[in-house]
C-alpha cells in the first residue's frame, strides 16, 4: 500500500485536525501513524497515511491546499514516502533529559554525539522556559535506542564530553514500559 506524509503548521485554532483527516477520509486514505503538538503557539502535526489501490491522489494536493488556504495555515504538505524497511523500528530503552542556559548548538551537540555512538534517537521534545530571573533554560528530552544493550552508564560516556562542551546537565534513565 502506498504511504504518504502530510505534514502541517499554523497558528494553533481549533479544526485543523478535523479539516486535513476529513479530506484524507473523503479521498479514502487511512491515517497509519500521527504526532501533533502545539509549539511556540504553532499547531504542527506529521502523519503517515496509507492509500489503497485505486485511490486518486492527484486531487488530494488541491484539496488539502484548499484547507491550507481556508484555516491560513504556514504550510501544509502532502508527499509520497518510500516504504520502510521490512525491519521492525528500534524499540527505546532509556529517556535523555538535558537541561541547561540556551544558546544555539544544543541539540545539535547532543545529536551529533549519540550518533557518533550509533545510539538512535526515536523521540525528541525541547522546550525554552524562563527561570526566576528571566534567564531562558533550555530543557530538552529524548527517547533513545541504543545499540545492543548499552547500558545507562555507556550513554553517560557517550555525552560526557558534550555535558562539558555545552555546559548542561544530562541525566539518563531506564524507560519505563507504557502502553498505548
Amino acid at each position: 500500500m502506498p504511504q504518504y506524509a502530510v505534514s502541517a503548521i499554523g497558528r494553533d485554532r481549533p479544526g485543523i485536525v478535523a479539516a486535513v483527516s476529513r479530506v484524507l477520509l473523503e479521498h479514502g486514505l487511512n491515517v497509519e501513524d500521527s504526532q501533533m503538538s502545539i509549539l511556540r503557539g504553532r499547531f504542527t502535526m506529521m502523519l503517515v497515511v496509507g492509500s489503497p489501490d485505486g485511490v486518486s491522489v492527484d486531487a488530494i494536493a488541491p484539496a488539502l491546499d484548499a484547507v491550507r488556504d481556508a484555516l491560513d495555515l504556514d504550510a501544509l504538505s502532502f508527499e509520497p514516502v518510500t516504504p520502510a524497511d521490512a525491519e521492525a523500528p528500534a524499540d527505546p530503552t532509556h529517556i535523555v533529559t538535558v537541561y541547561g542556559v540556551d544558546h544555539p548548538g544544543i541539540v545539535a551537540a547532543v545529536a551529533s554525539a549519540l550518533a557518533g555512538a550509533e545510539v538512535n534517537i526515536t523521540d525528541l521534545e525541547t522546550r525554552l522556559v524562563s527561570d526566576d530571573h528571566g534567564e531562558d533554560l533550555y530543557a530538552m528530552m529524548l527517547e533513545v535506542a541504543p545499540p545492543g544493550g548499552a547500558s545507562a552508564a555507556d550513554l553517560e560516556a557517550a555525552l560526557r564530553a558534550t555535558r562539558e562542551e555545552q555546559g548542561v546537565e544530562v541525566s539518563i534513565r531506564e524507560l519505563e514500559r507504557d502502553a498505548l
